[in-house]
């Protein structure tokens, strides 16, 4: 049997278990540590799904861009210099890992491209280039999101507890429209995937369904279910990325990383409120997006707490394109300096 079979199981078996406790993004989280628990403590050799995180980025994508509507991007459209700020402020939380990372004696390379608030393999690919320890740079961008995806969720539900209804609850299911949009979402991303673009998953799908839910009045809406099938899937293919050894092969890197990315959140969240205060956008959401952490997971924890996901997947995706237009010149930058 192939390597892979029990990993969609072991991931369903925690789904399950962590949406009967009521935990946020039970699907995603519940599935992540189901995986990482049987790799990490019973030893098993679980392996990703193939296509698995594309699929479930697919779906889940799909799902975040009919959120957008004329209105709602106006709104988006019309805070965007403040929105390009946050972004650009939680980029530069950087500086927090960077800090910690090379006084304990890592490289600047990887010191670097592994504190960046970007996209994983975007990072390595871009550490590779410049130097960098790939493995260490992997490391550091899968730590980040762990704790992430475990914690934010958590703690914002803490805070705002359980909406009645999700944000996006309502829509009408059109099999025809949705089929148009997913077919499209696919096909934008595999011409991604090709050009090598960044996450093209993810952020295909969210422009192709966005233009959908902008351009046509019936406000379309996925089939129940669909987000919690999109987040077992993501789930459970991170989980297969960590192991015994990979917690165990440089314990004081893993360390400093965790804290560098508590730090980071911490002062994104400052950051935040005092953003809140230039506009008359929602603090709670501008303080969500601003979280260092992945595209996804931040806008499906927007979709369960009822948050504007439109503004906090602006937020994510303006980070995202700083951190891959300005960390490599600005690296460059820094080590003809340092030579001079």
């Amino acid at each position: 049997m192939p390597n892979w079979w029990l990993t969609p199981l072991a991931g369903a078996a925690g789904g399950a278990l962590a949406s009967l406790i009521g935990w946020p993004l039970p699907w995603m989280v519940g599935s992540l540590l189901a995986v990482i628990l049987l790799r990490c403590l019973a030893g098993l050799e679980l392996r990703e799904v193939p296509g698995a995180r594309k699929g479930g980025q697919w779906l889940v994508g799909t799902g975040i861009g009919l959120h957008f509507s004329p209105a709602v991007l106006q709104q988006v459209v019309s805070h965007g210099g403040l929105l390009l700020a946050g972004a650009l402020f939680t980029s530069l939380t950087c500086l927090i890992g960077i800090g910690l990372l090379r006084r304990a004696g890592c490289d600047r390379a990887t010191a670097y491209f592994a504190s960046m608030p970007g996209g994983a393999s975007e990072m390595v690919n871009l550490g590779q280039r410049n130097g960098a320890l790939a493995s260490q740079v992997a490391a550091g961008q899968s730590l980040r999101l762990l704790l992430v995806v475990l914690c934010v969720p958590a703690l914002f539900q803490c805070w705002l507890g359980t909406p009645p209804a999700l944000a996006h609850a309502g829509g009408n299911v059109d099999i025809a429209v949705l089929a148009l949009l997913l077919a499209g979402g696919a096909g934008l991303a595999l011409l991604g995937q090709r050009l090598r673009q960044p996450n093209p998953w993810l952020l295909g799908p969210i422009l192709v369904s966005a233009l959908g839910a902008i351009l046509l009045e019936s406000n379309p809406s996925l089939p129940a279910g669909t987000s919690q099938l999109g987040q077992w899937l993501i789930g459970s293919a991170l989980g297969c990325h960590f192991s015994r050894e990979f917690f165990r092969h440089a314990p004081r890197f893993v360390a400093l990383v965790l804290l560098a990315s508590v730090l980071a959140m911490l002062t994104a969240a400052l950051g935040a409120e005092a953003l809140s205060w230039l506009g008359a956008l929602d603090h709670r959401a501008l303080l969500l997006g601003m979280m260092p952490g992945g595209i996804a997971e931040l806008s499906l924890t927007a979709e369960a707490l009822a948050l504007s996901v439109p503004l906090i997947t602006g937020l994510q995706v303006l980070r995202l394109l700083c951190v891959l237009f300005l960390a490599e010149p600005l690296f460059r930058l820094w080590q003809r300096r340092h030579q001079a």
